[in-house]
C-alpha cells in the first residue's frame, strides 16, 4: 500500500476549515499541479470515510471523465490496495464503482443537467468545472440532499467539489468564487510551480515556450485578462459607482423591445459622462407594461423625460397608436407626464458603431472614464462582462435557443448592452472623415 505526502495545495483542497454542513471547493491549478489526481483521491476517501454514502462525479461531457478522471480513481484503488471484484466492482454500462461497504460512485456527463434531477447525493466531484454551465453547478448542488446516515457519520458534510484550468473568460466560477463571498466556498488556487514532484525541465520548457499570459493562467493557476474576446473594452472599478436618481435632471429612458426579456436602462447624462443608474428587465412583457413598471418606480418625476432606443420601435408602417413609443408616450401621458422627448435615429446604426462609441465612453485614449453604472443594474454589467465576439472574429456571439435552454441565464445577454448602447451612440457618436 502507497503512503502519500500531499502538496499544501492538496491539503488545503481535501480538509474543511469551517463548521458549515455544507462545503464548496474549486481546485484551480496549472498544468501539472496535481487537480484531477487530487479530486480522485478525495473521491475515494469519501467512499472510504462514509460507508453506504452515494457520491458523483460529472463533467460537460462523459468521454472526459472515461478519458482523465476515471483513470485517476483506478490508480488510486490499485495503489490503496483495493482489488476488482473482491473489494469494489465497476459496473461499464451504469458506470458505477460500488464498494463493499456498500458506498457508490456514479460518473455522468453533465450536458443536460435535467438528467441528474433524481439523484439524492452525499458529495459530489466537477471535472474541468470551468466548462460546465451555471445551471449544472446549481443543479448538482440540489442534489446534495442524501439524508442516509451510518451512526458513525460524526463529522459528516455535504461536499461538492471541483478542479479546473483557469479560464481567459469570467464565468461562474469568478462570479461565485471571487465577486461574491461565502464562508463556506473557497478557492484553492495552484500554481504548477508548487509541484515539487515534477521534473525540473517541465517548468522550464513552459517559461521558454508560452508567452506570459498563457504562462501566467496555465502555469501560475491565475485568472486570466478578462477584457480578450469581450465586447466591452477595458470596464473597470472606477465605472462602477453608487448613483443617485436625481428627479430635477432629465431621464433618459433607453429601449430594447425583445419581448423575453424585455430590457430597459435609465440614466442621467452631461455633456461628456452618462450615469446608468437603474434598468428594467422583464420577462415574457409587453412595452405597455414595462412603461407601467416605470411609472409605479418614478411615480414623481417632473423634469424632461427623454426616450432614446432601438429605431425599429418607431415602425412607421403600422398604425402609429401601435408602435412601442406611441404605446410609451400614451402611458406616459395617461399617468401626467407631461414632459416627453423622442431622441431616436432614423435607422439602427451598425451593432460594431454602437459597440465602438460605447467603449469610447468607458474609457478613451486619455485613458479617461466616461461611462458609469451603478450596481443595481445587474443585466447591464452581466452584459458588460460577458458578452463576446466569435472567436477570431468581429461578429457578436448571441446566444441560440439550444444554450439558452442549459443555460437560461443566457438569455439576458445582448438586449441589456443593446439597449444601453443605443443611447450612447446617439450622443457620442464616432464619426470618420
Amino acid at each position: 500500500m502507497v503512503k502519500y505526502n500531499l502538496l499544501e495545495k492538496q491539503k488545503e483542497f481535501i480538509e474543511i476549515p469551517h463548521n458549515e454542513s455544507l462545503d464548496v471547493a474549486i481546485y484551480q491549478g496549472g498544468y501539472g499541479s496535481g487537480k484531477t489526481w487530487c479530486g480522485a483521491l478525495l473521491g475515494i476517501l469519501l467512499a472510504r470515510k462514509y460507508p453506504g454514502s452515494k457520491g458523483l462525479v460529472g463533467a460537460k461531457e462523459y468521454e472526459l471523465l472515461r478519458k482523465t478522471t476515471l483513470a485517476a480513481y483506478f490508480e488510486h484503488l490499485d495503489a490503496l490496495g483495493y482489488v476488482p471484484d473482491v473489494h469494489y466492482t465497476y459496473n461499464k454500462s451504469d458506470k458505477v464503482i460500488k464498494f463493499k461497504n456498500g458506498s457508490e460512485i456514479l460518473f455522468s456527463g453533465l450536458e443536460n443537467p435535467e438528467k441528474i434531477k433524481s439523484l439524492n447525493l452525499h458529495w459530489a466531484e466537477i471535472e474541468e468545472a470551468s466548462q460546465i454551465t451555471d445551471s449544472a453547478f446549481k443543479q448538482l448542488l440540489g442534489r446534495l440532499r442524501n439524508t442516509y446516515r451510518q451512526k458513525d457519520w460524526i463529522d459528516f458534510r455535504y461536499r461538492l467539489f471541483g478542479h479546473t484550468n483557469p479560464q481567459p473568460d469570467k464565468g461562474w466560477i469568478y462570479e461565485r468564487f471571487v465577486e461574491k463571498t461565502h464562508s463556506n466556498y473557497r478557492l484553492i488556487m495552484a500554481p504548477t510551480t508548487n509541484n515539487i514532484y515534477l521534473p525540473e525541465h517541465f517548468i522550464q520548457s513552459m517559461e521558454e515556450s508560452f508567452d506570459k499570459e498563457y504562462y501566467r493562467i496555465n502555469v501560475l493557476g491565475e485568472f486570466g485578462n478578462y477584457s480578450s474576446g469581450l465586447v466591452v473594452k477595458n470596464f473597470g472599478k472606477r465605472n462602477i459607482k453608487s448613483l443617485k436618481y436625481n428627479p430635477e435632471l432629465p431621464l433618459h429612458l433607453t429601449c430594447d423591445f425583445n419581448v423575453d426579456p424585455m430590457c430597459w436602462c435609465l440614466a442621467h447624462k452631461d455633456e461628456n459622462n452618462v450615469y446608468f443608474f437603474d434598468e428594467l428587465v422583464l420577462e415574457k412583457t409587453t412595452t405597455k407594461q414595462c412603461i407601467e413598471e416605470f411609472t409605479r418606480r418614478y411615480p414623481e418625476h417632473q423634469s424632461e423625460i427623454i426616450v432614446n432606443g432601438d429605431a425599429s420601435g418607431d415602425n412607421r408602417s403600422t398604425q402609429s397608436e401601435y408602435t412601442n413609443y406611441a404605446i410609451i408616450k400614451n402611458v406616459l401621458t395617461n399617468y401626467g407626464y407631461t414632459n416627453v422627448k423622442f431622441r431616436l435615429r432614423d435607422y439602427n446604426p451598425p451593432i460594431l458603431n454602437r459597440i465602438s462609441a460605447f467603449n469610447a465612453r468607458v474609457c478613451n485614449a486619455r485613458d479617461e472614464p466616461h461611462l458609469f453604472v451603478d450596481k443595481r443594474c445587474k443585466w447591464l454589467l452581466y452584459n458588460i462582462y460577458n458578452l463576446k465576439y466569435k472567436e477570431g472574429s468581429r461578429i457578436v456571439d448571441v446566444p441560440t435557443i439550444t444554450r439558452i435552454k442549459t443555460e437560461r441565464k443566457l438569455k439576458y445577454l445582448e438586449h441589456p448592452f443593446d439597449a444601453a448602447s443605443y443611447l450612447v451612440e446617439y450622443y457620442w457618436r464616432i464619426k470618420s472623415d
